[in-house]
């Protein structure tokens, strides 16, 4: 489902993200670990096209991502990928449940009241549905960002640093939340974190060296 080969990724001289290879399989889960600047969103962001790798070879399915480009892109990353970035960037004019009917929308898909209620009721924010995030708690908010990650059921789900300045209890919620929804959708999950509380969770681990 998703492979690297030999990539690399530089800003000028300096070279911040080195994979020689790895593969991670349709529904597996897997944990990227390594501390703070160690190139673990440069990974997310290469592997979401989000970000072009300086050399080497990306692949998620049968899509080689240097392939792509523009629209293309973008529409194939909105059908395909499932992204939970650090910073959630819901969109604070719509509510909840227009914030996932704008990521069907940007997919090129149909808007799908029903596939969207439905996933929020599956995160537990059915009657929050017609909040606006400025009126969500921290931990609302978080899983309205998963429900729309989720909502166009991606193959792959990725998450960045979702258990930072989370206490035990939520990093663990936060966790079930998308390891839950990696499995309803039958998703490939890719959690980066420096949060060594993760580790026991995830049999496949990528370590990152500093």
């Amino acid at each position: 489902m998703l492979s690297l080969k030999a990539v690399r990724h530089r800003y000028g001289a300096r070279e911040v993200l080195k994979v020689e290879r790895f593969e991670a399989a349709s529904g597996e889960h897997w944990l990227v670990l390594g501390p703070s600047g160690c190139g673990k969103t440069t990974l997310l962001h290469i592997v979401s096209g989000l970000l072009r790798a300086s050399e080497g070879e990306v692949r998620v399915g049968n899509q080689l991502l240097a392939a792509l480009s523009g629209a293309a892109l973008d529409r194939w990353r909105g059908r395909t990928l499932g992204i939970v970035p650090q910073k959630l960037h819901l969109v604070p004019s719509l509510t909840v449940l227009q914030n996932l009917l704008l990521a069907q929308s940007l997919a090129g898909m149909p808007a799908d009241a029903a596939r969207a209620r439905a996933v929020l009721a599956q995160v537990q924010l059915a009657e929050r549905s017609a909040a606006r995030p400025a009126q969500l708690s921290h931990g609302e908010a978080q899983r309205a960002a998963v429900a729309r990650a989720a909502v166009n059921r991606p193959q792959v789900l990725i998450a960045d640093e979702p258990t930072s300045n989370l206490d035990d209890a939520n990093c663990e919620r936060a966790l079930d939340l998308l390891e839950a929804q990696a499995r309803e959708c039958g998703a490939t999950l890719l959690i980066a974190t420096h949060d060594q509380r993760a580790r026991p969770r995830f049999r496949q681990r990528l370590e990152l060296p500093q």
